[in-house]
């Protein structure tokens, strides 16, 4: 045989090769979204309307083909302060991603966390002047503001780009999710500790996942300030 026609079997080879590889890569790569449904037990008399606040997001068991990158919105956002609030009340973020907290009050606030994974302290600043936060360990990170007592939000750092959206009625969806072994969280303000399940996601997705959270437990109460203590009876949160 010539050198040429032994260089056309040769390619034909390796097109078979990497045709055959790509094949077997295919099912790794398929990705399907994960759908369904947040409820609440809820107590009597108990404030209702809040679903759009829970978070839920899929973390990996074991070895799974991640998108290339996430959205750049888990790695950088920010929770604006204004009208003696935070908004929005809840943000969900990578670990290892920031936030940065916007001051569009015409007074000063000062943001703080006490939480276990991370704590921080921001000091006080002013109108339009903007710092922020870099959330580095998982965890739930409930935000205050040493000023203004009745401003509470939280910073959910999460280890895994598979987080979904939760809509007002509590259904969820979380897309382009690689087939594998998961674990569901759910989480919600008033439910506490999060709900965790195992499941195993196929190649086209998994629909009609229910999670219910038990809020009963729940009972509204003050925070302390930075330093560990109540907040002064001078009511400091008018200015």
């Amino acid at each position: 045989m010539s050198s040429e026609p032994r260089r056309r079997s040769r390619a034909r080879v390796a097109l078979a090769l990497i045709a055959s590889t790509l094949a077997a890569l295919a099912p790794a790569h398929a990705q399907g979204s994960v759908t369904g449904q947040i409820a609440l037990i809820e107590r009597q008399g108990a404030p209702r309307g809040d679903l759009g606040t829970a978070v839920v997001f899929l973390e990996a068991r074991g070895r799974i083909i991640a998108p290339a990158s996430a959205r750049p919105s888990l790695r950088e956002t920010s929770i604006a302060m204004t009208g003696r609030e935070f908004v929005p009340h809840v943000r969900t973020i990578l670990a290892g991603g920031s936030v940065s907290f916007p001051n569009k009050d015409p007074f000063s606030h000062n943001v703080f966390s006490n939480a276990e994974a991370g704590p921080f302290d921001l000091g006080l600043y002013r109108r339009g002047v903007s710092r922020a936060v870099t959330f580095a360990r998982p965890g739930i990170y409930p935000v205050y503001c040493n000023i203004h007592s009745r401003m509470v939000s939280f910073v959910i750092a999460v280890p895994t780009p598979y987080i979904a959206t939760v809509a007002p009625d509590g259904r969820f969806a979380i897309a382009d999710v690689p087939p594998g072994s998961y674990v569901l969280h759910a989480w919600h303000e008033r439910a506490g500790d999060e709900v965790t399940r195992p499941v195993e996601v196929p190649p086209g997705g998994l629909t009609g996942e229910r999670v219910v959270l038990d809020t009963r437990a729940y009972v509204v109460g003050p925070h302390l300030n930075k330093f560990g203590l109540p907040y002064a009876a001078t009511r400091v949160d008018r200015y």
